[in-house]
């Protein structure tokens, strides 16, 4: 009876893999994913809230970005289920999809080295930005970087300039990015023309089309 109760934990995680090991984008619902997982019936599910272990992480006009058994990927309306417990698909792609949030701004979830942060379009901003709480959450060692001033709204504030290995936005990634880490508070990362450079940039109405250059 002992051994039984101990191995119901690992019975229980056990099943929750396995039924959440392939999800499909089946459409879009204002600001809600509608997915199935493992074939099952469709559920609506708002960017932030997860359905049997598949959290939605950002939501575009035909796909969304998805987060499960510690793994990030893009779903894509059309698209055959993508595997969510095994390994992702690292070839890459060359293009984004965005849709203007609030106040017309275009959010989403990118990674940088591996790490999901909250990030927002800036092309005024000339490196990729981001904040030291942030930074020290996902680990880049910026303090042995080159200290700069950089101008904000609230004028200069100090901040290290470093190389990330890896910025990745929905399923499309760029390699050895220029940013700075910034002394001052944001709510979002900036992706700004360090990153942006590499992209042809097409904005439609309230959709922003990112296609990757080099």
């Amino acid at each position: 009876m002992k051994l039984a109760t101990a191995l119901l934990p690992l019975l229980v995680c056990t099943a929750q893999t396995v039924f959440a090991q392939h999800a499909e984008l089946v459409g879009v619902l204002g600001n809600k994913a509608l997915i199935t997982v493992d074939g099952g019936a469709p559920k609506a599910v708002a960017v932030g809230d997860s359905y049997h272990g598949v959290k939605v992480m950002a939501l575009q006009n035909d796909s969304a970005t998805v987060q499960a058994a510690d793994q990030i990927f893009t779903l894509r309306l059309g698209e055959a289920p993508g595997a969510s417990a095994g390994a992702t698909d690292n070839s890459g792609g060359n293009r984004v999809v965005l849709s203007a949030g609030s106040g017309g701004h275009f959010y989403t979830t990118a990674q940088i080295n591996g790490n999901s942060v909250p990030s927002i379009i800036d092309s005024g901003a000339t490196l990729v930005t981001l904040n030291m709480r942030l930074a020290d959450e996902i680990g880049l060692d910026y303090r042995k970087g080159k200290m700069t001033n950089i101008a904000t709204a609230n004028g200069l504030v100090g901040a290290w300039r470093l190389r990330l290995a890896s910025l990745r936005v929905g399923d499309v990634t760029v390699y050895d990015i220029d940013a700075v880490v910034s002394a001052g508070e944001m709510a979002q990362v900036l992706l700004g023309n360090s990153f942006l450079a590499h992209f042809q940039m097409t904005r439609t109405n309230d959709q922003m089309v990112l296609e990757k250059r080099y």
